[in-house]
């Protein structure tokens, strides 16, 4: 009985502690990085544990966070090579362990990397997010065949924590990120509609010629409209114009 009251206690102020994590950070880098230290804290009993974060997110760059410089290095090879436990992990939704990298015939490249550092032991758990992305973490020791099976199972639970703190982190960073995404075609939708603008003057057109104008000058000239369109609105009142683009 009092093994479960403490594992619940643990539970709690695990929990407590990732939730102060999304209260500090507004970055999923941010929350990533705090997540992995505060892993590798809670594995490191009498020993040095380190400990990476890689996530993938659908159309977007891969995320590598870490407890260390070390770590974000072995992670960063990870994601380099594109073979690796963490990446396995993921992917494949089961832990990973590797007893000895001297040993592991698995992903050559990356255990070559990983045995030039003096790692010795590795550990990789799936973290669940979302449906449009994957994660995992990742241990690391100096040590052979380190991580017992009450460690695979120390790291599950926090795993399980971290997913949600995760999850909450990715949602916050979706809303953030369609923001943005309209307040940018916005100001290039005011953009191309002022310098329509001026070319309707210019030639006494239509909207819809003006923009067909814009249009086949970006084309032709391998630009984006927004970006020549900003070019036509700044020679406005600079001396002689040079957006008359018909003949």
């Amino acid at each position: 009985m009092e093994s479960v009251i403490n594992t619940s206690y643990a539970a709690r102020d695990h929990s407590a502690e990732l939730t102060k994590v999304l209260l500090k950070h507004q970055d999923i880098s941010g929350v990533l990085s705090s997540i992995s230290r505060l892993a590798a804290q809670r594995l490191s009993t009498g020993r040095r544990i380190l400990c990476g974060i890689v996530l993938e997110r659908a159309r977007k760059n891969t995320v590598v966070a870490s407890s260390s410089p070390e770590a974000q290095q072995m992670d960063e090879a990870q994601a380099g090579f594109d073979e690796g436990p963490c990446l396995q992990a993921q992917r494949s939704n089961t832990i990973i362990r590797v007893f000895d990298v001297r040993q592991e015939k698995r992903w050559p490249q990356y255990m070559d990397e990983v045995r030039s550092h003096g790692l010795r032991s590795a550990l990789a758990v799936p973290l669940t997010v979302n449906a449009t992305a994957t994660a995992a973490m990742n241990f690391y020791t100096h040590e052979a065949a380190a991580f017992t099976e009450e460690d695979v199972e120390a790291a599950k639970e926090y795993a399980e924590l971290a997913s949600t703190v995760v999850a909450i982190a990715l949602h916050i960073a979706a809303h953030a990120e369609n923001a943005e995404d309209r307040r940018i075609a916005m100001e290039s939708r005011t953009t191309i509609d002022l310098a329509a603008g001026i070319i309707m003057g210019q030639n006494r057109c239509s909207q819809d010629d003006a923009v067909r104008i814009l249009k086949d000058a970006s084309n032709l000239r391998n630009i984006k409209l927004r970006v020549l369109a900003e070019q036509v609105i700044a020679s406005v009142g600079h001396g002689p114009t040079s957006t008359n683009f018909e003949s």
